[in-house]
């Protein structure tokens, strides 16, 4: 039988380095952060942003497209993994 794992023994499998990205709306992120951190930013609440989380779920980053968020990840000595 295989062994279970609670939530945080399995985020802690990867290791601090494993990261997944993930296509958030703007609103979500909007709708979590403070007024004062996103002055000056214009987003469209329907526009499609993607998020850096780590293994544990903790968002990192919001990044424009795919590419720089996966970038940004790599940037920071951190492994980008698909999860489906």
């Amino acid at each position: 039988m295989t062994p279970m794992f609670t939530n945080e023994a399995f985020a802690a499998l990867g290791g601090p380095d494993l990261v997944y990205v993930r296509e958030v709306k703007a609103k979500e992120i909007l709708a979590g952060t403070p007024v004062e951190a996103i002055k000056g930013f214009s987003l469209d609440p329907d526009q499609t942003l993607y998020a850096v989380h780590s293994a544990d779920g903790s968002r990192l980053a919001v990044l424009i497209d795919k590419e720089s968020a996966v970038a940004a990840a790599m940037a920071h000595e951190l492994k980008p993994v698909s999860v489906h």
